[in-house]
């Protein structure tokens, strides 16, 4: 990159982080100053990591301004420029994500050969699976949609510091082509079908709140939704151990179309919802995911 700027007002550490409400690169808030300065600057990129740097948040320029891009959208992007410039080797390539990461993932690693193994929410998991591939396999990628990838082998857990040398190094590539992230971005979404993904946190606060999410849970586990809005779905029950993974008390409803994991939080009173659609168009998927959000949530 030809020019770096820093934030001076987030240039040294403060623990008590003034800046933002909340120092997540998930949150869209702790992205505004230096969106607000890179608008000034004229910058093409603005990159944010988490106060122990493992995860990164990117805002990327466009006509119309500043774009945030999502954990899955910045993930897909790498994916796909790492594979597309990766020297092809004799050992079977592997990409590592998280159930709850978009499945636009996969659809981008079989068309490069490559191998999709999924695990748990944690990057823990992703770590442990590195360590047990075989001989004649090679990891290339891990991603989680809460902003966590990890490029190379140097590190057993997410790493924004190798992740952001790649997201540099991808808006120069494409910047040489007369296009942004952005646009590459939309490239995809015309190869694999536009994957939009969201997600909800309903909190459960108090010495109820447990019981609730463990009542939600287990009527769902029961009696499981056979359709969402019209769509035929199968149920997948991760408290049964599936391909071999362990035990986890989370429901995964997929169609052809549409996706919904929902699983209690691990650290927060907090029932997660995820949501995966795919349309053949940004505004058809941006209808569905809407139509699906109100329905579950209902």
């Amino acid at each position: 990159m030809k020019d770096v700027t820093v934030v001076p007002e987030q240039e040294n550490p403060d623990g008590n982080f003034p800046t933002c409400p909340y120092p997540n690169p998930e949150e869209k808030a702790a992205l505004k100053l230096a969106v607000e300065l890179a608008e000034k600057e004229n910058a093409d990129l603005v990159l944010a990591t988490d106060p122990d740097a493992d995860r990164v948040g990117i805002a990327v320029k466009t006509n119309e301004g500043f774009k945030l891009l999502n954990g899955n959208e910045t993930g897909v992007l790498m994916e796909n420029f790492i594979f597309s410039l990766r020297k092809k080797t004799d050992k079977i390539p592997v990409v590592v994500k998280t159930i709850v990461t978009s499945d636009m993932s996969e659809d981008i690693a079989k068309s490069y050969g490559a191998e999709v193994k999924e695990v748990l929410t944690g990057f823990k998991y992703i770590g442990e699976t590195i360590d047990k591939l075989s001989e004649n396999e090679e990891y290339v990628f891990g991603m989680e949609e809460s902003y966590g990838y990890l490029v190379g082998t140097h590190a057993r857990d997410k790493d924004a510091v190798s992740a952001a040398m790649i997201i540099a190094e991808m808006t120069a590539y494409y910047g040489l082509q007369g296009k942004t992230l952005v646009d590459k971005l939309e490239e995809l979404y015309k190869q694999y079908g536009y994957y939009k993904t969201a997600l909800k946190s309903i909190s459960f606060p108090g010495e109820k709140g447990k019981a609730q999410m463990d009542e939600i849970i287990s009527e769902l586990r029961a009696t499981p939704w056979t359709a969402i809005c019209g769509e035929k779905v199968s149920v997948k029950d991760y408290s049964l151990g599936i391909n071999g993974l362990p035990k986890s008390n989370v429901l995964s409803f997929t169609g052809e179309n549409i996706k919904v994991t929902i699983r209690p939080s691990g650290t927060e009173p907090k029932l997660k919802i995820y949501y995966q659609v795919k349309a053949e168009s940004e505004i058809a998927a941006e209808n569905l995911l809407q139509k699906v959000k109100t329905s579950v949530e209902k």
